[in-house]
């Protein structure tokens, strides 16, 4: 047992910043580029353990904000830490709470200490600082836990983003001299907003730090797609080659293959249960809405090419009669196709580094996807 390591498989000859590689940790050895799904209070919304790895999963997120707050870092603690308490065997990874946090918090309240704020269950005031966040974590028994960053809006003026980026890293060096858990790792986040030159002031100043893997924040939150692309550019050229990369908040389809042609490893996102939930799911011909009227009598899978268990067991017609009628299982069974769809979209990429045909892949299933049904 001990800290995570990355091994560097294989470059794509295409382009040396595609990534092959694998995640060594303390539930196994996962292949990269990655899709982690994210279950925020220590659950996949809707799903048993047994469904994720029936899709592949590996690792799985879980908020520190969410199970600080409930059901309190102590009782995940004295359960034997957050895999034993969800019942899952493969790695976890936890957030900070920074990311929830900052959307409860007003600007005034964002200070050197930490970050004040109210509380959205009962509405008492709190203060969530870099070693409180990594006290609980410590706790929470993750595999990986993650530095307390201040995800800055967008947009934001050059002044706010670089003030935001330098106290980010003042926070990470706080929650890195009080991390204690030996067997989990501890990810540095770069921000750094959409300026270059802050993003490298802010990948060589956190990878000085020495963290067990690098994260890209400050993506996903409103900004144009050219403009996230780039800030993962910025980032990732400073990052070193031995270590994970992953890119926080980001779950569409195009933009993991965007995220993998610029040096990324790890990706999460609420996104593939969150469609589900409203009847919306992932195509290789793009995303669909299941309660569409024409797919009332439509008897076919929801993607001819997927394999997972709702592909090979359910229809349009029933699960959109599932969905339109409030049944639980029409979310779930939506769910289970979302996160496969994302899973097996990155095992299709590694078989494209694998053969140096990354550059062809992308484009064919950009092409296809953006086509439409």
């Amino acid at each position: 047992m001990g800290k995570i390591k990355y091994e560097l498989i294989k470059n794509d000859n295409g382009n040396k910043n595609i990534r092959l590689g694998k995640l060594i940790t303390n539930h196994g050895t996962f292949d990269t580029p990655m899709f982690m799904p994210v279950g925020t209070l220590a659950n996949v919304k809707t799903l048993m353990p047994e469904e994720l790895k029936a899709c592949n999963s590996a690792v799985v997120l879980s908020n520190t904000y969410h199970l600080w707050l409930r059901p309190g870092e102590d009782v995940v603690n004295k359960a034997g830490g957050l895999n034993k308490f969800m019942n899952y065997d493969g790695p976890t990874l936890t957030d900070s709470g920074g990311f929830q946090v900052f959307s409860l918090a007003k600007p005034k309240d964002i200070t050197e200490e930490g970050v004040k704020f109210k509380s959205h269950i009962d509405g008492r005031n709190l203060l969530l600082t870099p070693e409180k966040s990594i006290e609980i974590q410590n706790k929470l028994d993750s595999d990986i836990a993650m530095s307390f960053d201040e995800c800055a809006p967008y947009p934001a003026t050059r002044k706010y983003i670089e003030e935001s980026m330098r106290r980010t890293l003042r926070w990470a060096k706080r929650g890195k001299d009080v991390h204690k858990n030996d067997n989990q790792s501890l990810f540095g986040i770069v921000q750094g907003g959409e300026f270059e030159d802050l993003r490298k002031e802010s990948a060589i100043e956190t990878v000085k730090m020495d963290f067990d893997g690098y994260s890209i924040g400050g993506t996903s939150v409103g900004e144009p797609k050219d403009i996230m692309y780039n800030m993962i550019t910025y980032a990732t050229a400073y990052l070193p080659e031995d270590k994970p990369r992953y890119l926080m908040g980001v779950g569409e389809p195009i933009d993991i293959l965007e995220g993998v042609e610029r040096g990324i490893d790890m990706f999460d996102c609420v996104l593939p249960t969150r469609i589900a939930r409203h009847g919306n799911f992932f195509t290789s011909h793009g995303r669909v809405n299941v309660k569409n009227a024409r797919f009332k009598e439509d008897f076919t899978p929801l993607d001819d090419e997927c394999d997972c268990y709702t592909c090979k067991n359910y229809t349009k017609a029933y699960v959109r009669h599932l969905i339109t009628s409030n049944e639980t299982n029409g979310g779930r069974l939506l769910s289970i196709h979302n996160i496969r769809f994302l899973i097996k979209l990155t095992e299709d990429i590694r078989d494209a580094i694998k053969e140096d045909r990354f550059n062809e892949f992308k484009n064919e299933f950009i092409s296809k996807y953006k086509n439409g049904c």
